[in-house]
């Protein structure tokens, strides 16, 4: 039976052990390498780029010498953000583009999402042939390779390739090009935030440690804010430490005591973004669907009238869009989900609560830099301030409880679950929402409730979570 490697998000673990580790993840590049060849009957064009982890030079290098054993050119942005890799591989063009990122997760984790060269993710089909691969004998076609030299990250330089000297029968790393970044900068500046002006306004940026940590301050700068910016000094092993959209703390703090008119939160990889008004409140990706749906039905620019979200989102939200009506659609959790509902129906946009935001007619990839580019131009075109428009959208009173499991059963075979739900929806008469699902990127079962009052669905939710924790655990004995 082939071992499901791929989850919502592309790969994710612990670096260093599979499938993160280095055998695997040269495999993992042979893979999509032939894979690829195979579908455009040439050697394919790779381009690969990462955050600001420790472990992303020696994935990056791992994959990248996988990929070359197999015959592909291979180009390396080096840290980049991951929409900057969607965009590499539409725009310049590559057959394929790699990201080497946990996203939001501690920095001792780290992934491998692949991009097609429309800029959205790759299939499942090719996810699935790259899986049977790596469940097949590992085929080097009697390559050898000797590593002499360190692989690890050069903190000083974390931009850097990382060039750990190899002996070598055919090349091994992928050639750094650090004008990706750059063209990437100037699509953000000059296409996505044509025509906005954000002279005189005043900006605080947290960039997590991250990939961000360059490309964002060099873009709102350019569009001719005036920008405060933290947690842009990454090290290898601060990235989404205590900051980021995961820890708005510091930015909540930073608006309010340099009195600015917004701050903007990035994760890891800046494929997300969450907002802070000038009074110091938290502004998610519900309230940033609301703001932005508005502005380009006013426009003439959501011609769908619908907008795309997931199952986590606020009834709030979907009450509000009704009242401008505008359609709510729902979907699975991850913007994989949204962004097959978007191009399935021709919708423009959608998004996630998380922040995650899809523009189609600009980027199939979420970019945080690209919401808070258009967030910004629905906030100036309504003359007013953020902490007004985000307090159109009344939230229903919402519980969200994450635990860790060993396993992820099927919610069906839980009976005392199945049971437990359907009491709590008995009690909530219809007014309230129950979801219960495991997350796609970790070994996390998250309960979420909403309803009219706050403690009784605390009270439901942490019940609900202790029964579902209890009998998954006693299924492992």
């Amino acid at each position: 039976m082939v071992k499901r490697l791929f989850g919502t998000d592309g790969i994710r673990g612990e670096a260093g052990k599979f499938p993160l580790d280095e055998a695997t993840v040269r495999r993992i590049g042979r893979s999509l390498t032939q894979n690829l060849e195979v579908e455009f009957g040439r050697a394919p064009r790779i381009i690969i780029g990462r955050d600001t982890r420790q472990s992303g030079a020696m994935i990056e290098h791992a994959l990248a010498t996988g990929a070359l054993e197999a015959g592909a050119h291979v180009e390396s942005a080096g840290v980049i953000t991951t929409p900057g890799v969607a965009f590499l591989a539409r725009a310049v063009p590559f057959d394929a583009g790699v990201v080497i990122s946990a996203s939001h997760n501690p920095f001792g984790d780290n992934g491998i999402k692949v991009f097609s060269t429309s800029g959205q993710k790759i299939a499942d089909a090719l996810e699935r042939k790259i899986e049977q691969d790596l469940d097949g004998p590992d085929n080097t076609d009697g390559a050898h390779f000797v590593t002499t030299g360190d692989a690890g990250e050069d903190q000083r330089h974390p931009d850097r390739a990382a060039t750990p000297g190899l002996p070598q029968e055919r090349k091994t790393e992928a050639h750094y090009n650090p004008g990706y970044v750059d063209r990437y900068i100037e699509f953000l500046v000059r296409e996505v935030g044509k025509g906005l002006q954000l002279d005189g306004v005043r900006l605080a940026l947290d960039c997590a440690n991250g990939a961000s940590y360059k490309v964002a301050p060099a873009v709102f700068a350019a569009l001719g804010a005036q920008v405060h910016v933290i947690s842009a000094h990454p090290d290898g092993r601060n990235i989404n430490e205590g900051c980021g959209s995961l820890h708005p703390e510091a930015l909540i703090a930073l608006v309010a005591k340099e009195r600015l008119d917004l701050g903007i939160a990035f994760d890891g990889d800046a494929d997300r973004s969450l907002f802070v008004d000038a009074d110091g409140s938290l502004v998610d990706g519900d309230h940033t669907m609301l703001i932005i749906a508005e502005h380009l039905k006013s426009t003439g620019d959501l011609k769908s009238n619908a907008v795309v979200t997931t199952v986590m989102s606020n009834l709030g939200l979907q009450l509000a869009l009704a009242e401008r009506g505008i359609e709510m659609i729902r979907t699975n959790v991850g913007d994989r989900f949204v962004l097959e509902e978007l191009l399935a129906r021709g919708a423009e946009f959608g998004g996630e609560q998380s922040g995650h935001m899809i523009f189609t007619g600009i980027s199939l990839a979420g970019d945080g830099i690209i919401t808070a580019i258009e967030l910004l131009r629905a906030v100036l075109a309504s003359g007013k301030p953020l902490h007004d428009l985000a307090g159109k959208l009344t939230k229903y009173p919402q519980v969200l409880i994450n635990f860790k499991v060993q396993t992820k059963p099927p919610l069906e075979t839980l009976g005392s679950v199945v049971a437990e739900m359907k009491r709590i929806e008995y009690e909530m008469q219809g007014k309230g929402r129950l979801l219960v699902r495991y997350s796609g990127t970790e070994n996390v079962a998250r309960v979420m409730i909403e309803g009219e009052n706050q403690s009784t669905i605390r009270h439901q939710a942490e019940h609900l979570a202790g029964t579902m924790a209890k009998e998954i655990e006693s299924l492992s004995h």
